[in-house]
């Protein structure tokens, strides 16, 4: 394994598009992107497994095809899927990695952002555990933030949406829980890199 390299500036670690502060978990649904491939959009998530059921291991076991489909009667509703995302961060900030960030992860499904369809052909996906419609806790939007930094310092981004930003009347998530203003703040990243419809001018 090559050594872990420090960015010049800003606060990522990465091992290839590993960040090293983020504990690996691989999943097996990946692809690459393609050719040409500029990874400049991210896109934020939610999800919980049950829906509204936190501190678990099913949306580990969901990304890594482990999940028993049996154990809860709504995972009969999404029996069989394979996605992924290449970041998860749970209730109390901890971070989780599950593809490389330079390879495509399956998290955004049938989408489109700043003139382009197929958003995860060069975008990043970030899970929050959460439900859409309920809040985050303030140790998610601060690992949240410096996962973005840190993906700014290695990959050009310029667009930050919520996956109902790029999948509008399919996904709501990640729901009007999140405080875009608030993490906005945080990031302190100009205004014209998030939708319109979460800016406060």
């Amino acid at each position: 394994m090559a050594e872990p390299t420090r960015t010049e500036s800003g606060p990522g670690v990465w091992n290839g598009g590993w960040l090293v502060s983020a504990e690996r978990c691989p999943s097996p649904n990946f692809g690459p992107r393609p050719p040409g491939a500029a990874i400049d959009l991210i896109v934020v998530h939610s999800i919980s497994l049950p829906p509204g059921v936190y501190g678990g291991s099913e949306v580990f076991e969901l990304f890594t095809n482990r999940l028993d489909w049996e154990a809860h009667p709504y995972f009969a509703t999404i029996r069989g899927i394979e996605v992924s995302s290449h970041f998860y961060i749970r209730r109390d900030g901890s971070l989780w990695q599950f593809v490389d960030c330079d390879q495509r992860a399956w998290h955004a499904g049938r989408s489109a952002w700043r003139g382009r369809e197929n958003c995860n052909d060069d975008s990043i996906g970030i899970e929050l555990e959460g439900l859409e419609g309920q809040t985050f806790d303030p140790a998610q939007y601060e690992a949240l933030a410096r996962v973005c930094e840190a993906l700014a310092v290695r990959y050009p981004i310029d667009h930050v949406a919520g996956h109902s930003d790029i999948a509008p009347g399919r996904k709501q998530d990640p729901g009007a829980g999140f405080d875009w203003p608030h993490f906005m703040d945080l990031l302190n990243w100009p205004a014209g890199r998030f939708p319109p419809a979460h800016r406060v001018d």
